[in-house]
């Protein structure tokens, strides 16, 4: 049987050898490792670190049998076959030329030993992760020698272009997210409706209608990561008018959640001081309790820091995980002045509740920020009859009908 051994039990780590378990369970034995006794524990029990639809009955029918999850590292890599026949592999987004470092550092400290090193980027989405990893788009491998597969089914190409690859699909991903933005505020100022726009706009074919709907912004761990990546890159390589370019991608982004919190205040007749705000969503998608770079963090913080009272609800998210992240200043990258991170003290003015009706009771405002599907079903009637009014509702995501909230009372 092949041993496999991955470092790392992370988002990408976890699903992707659990999936690789499940497919191959004659012939391969996968043991993730990782440095974080509680994240190895939570792999080894009822409830696992990470949510992600369909992950729990992939792990529970490997785990014990070709699955392992370890603190072990050294045993684990030691034992690994895929180390033992000199076979590298780099799996996470990392920045271009990596692997040649990689490279040169195992070269030089293991004589005697030839590696070849491997870029095969991951292309998961979090929500459909499994999803993806059973039915893929694209495999994208990178390496020096090129490999017998039918390139109909697999993307060859060289170290550089498979790293630089899976950093330009997140960079124009996003930066479709800030183009469709940014015409939402060219909209609002001249009475055009950015739905119309974005589904006419769509219908062009070489456009396509994929991430063209207008929101508070895209957040989660990798947009913004892998433009920054971008931004150094091109720095580094003297081509400064390329890294400002998608230095604005980001501007934008942080334009638009600035633009959302006004929003809210302005409506509110110019404060949210001493109000009760409710927020639906914590997490930065559906179907994740992930919450790093959350736009949910920002737009909490702007609020907060115009004193108003917040009652948080996300299925997938702890109390404790929202007032840590609340309370922890985060890296400031030209962030707007309403977004700059707030003191810990503020977080006394936050309560998480398990409940969207309790969180919307006594309210005067409501925010949507995650697009769970659970808000689209919820009894909006029933929430506006427990709010003061005037009540008002803001969907950053796009979850709910305007028109059928109007008709209900909601100032939207």
């Amino acid at each position: 049987m092949v041993k496999i051994c991955c470092i790392g039990a992370g988002y990408v780590g976890g699903p992707t050898m659990a999936v690789i378990a499940l497919k191959c369970p004659a012939i391969i034995e996968v043991a993730v490792v990782d440095i974080s006794v509680s994240r190895i524990a939570a792999w080894n029990s009822d409830h696992l670190p990470i949510y992600e639809p369909g992950l729990d009955d992939v792990v529970k029918s490997c785990r014990g049998k070709n699955l392992f999850f370890s603190t072990d590292v050294e045993k684990h890599v030691a034992e690994a076959d895929i180390i033992f026949v000199s076979i590298v592999v780099e799996k996470s987004t990392v920045p271009v030329k990596t692997a040649e470092a990689i490279e040169k550092i195992l070269t030089h400290n293991s004589k005697g030993v030839k590696y070849q090193i491997l870029s095969n980027p991951e292309f998961l989405a979090e929500g459909t992760a499994i999803e993806d990893l059973f039915a893929p788009d694209r495999v994208l491998i990178g390496g020096r020698e090129t490999p017998d597969v039918p390139e109909e089914r697999i993307l060859c190409t060289n170290l550089w272009s498979a790293e630089l690859s899976r950093l330009a699909a997140n960079a124009f991903l996003a930066q479709r997210i800030s183009s469709v933005n940014a015409m939402s505020a060219l909209c609002e100022a001249t009475g055009a409706d950015v739905a119309q726009v974005s589904h006419a706009v769509g219908k062009d074919t070489r456009i396509g209608h994929k991430f063209l709907n207008a929101s508070v912004g895209f957040s989660g761990s990798c947009f913004q990561k892998d433009i920054l990546n971008l931004v150094y890159i091109c720095e580094c390589n003297g081509l400064p008018e390329v890294a400002n370019y998608w230095k604005q991608v980001i501007k934008v982004n942080d334009y638009q959640k600035t633009r959302f919190v006004n929003r809210i205040v302005s409506s509110m007749f110019n404060t949210v001081s001493g109000k009760n705000i409710a927020v639906f969503g914590f997490a930065f998608k559906k179907d994740t309790g992930d919450t790093r770079e959350t736009l949910a963090i920002d737009v909490c913080k702007g609020l907060l820091g115009d004193k108003a009272h917040l009652s948080i609800y996300d299925p997938q998210v702890t109390e404790e995980q929202i007032q840590r992240d609340l309370s922890m200043d985060k890296f400031d990258w030209d962030h707007p002045v309403h977004l700059q991170p707030r003191s810990p003290s503020s977080v006394k003015s936050v309560s998480v509740v398990w409940d969207a009706y309790e969180a919307a009771k006594g309210a005067h405002g409501l925010c949507i920020l995650t697009e769970w599907v659970e808000f689209k079903n919820l009894d909006y009637k029933k929430i506006y009859d427990n709010m003061p009014k005037p009540a008002f509702l803001f969907d950053g995501r796009n979850v709910v009908d305007p028109q059928k909230l109007r008709e209900i009372g909601f100032i939207v």
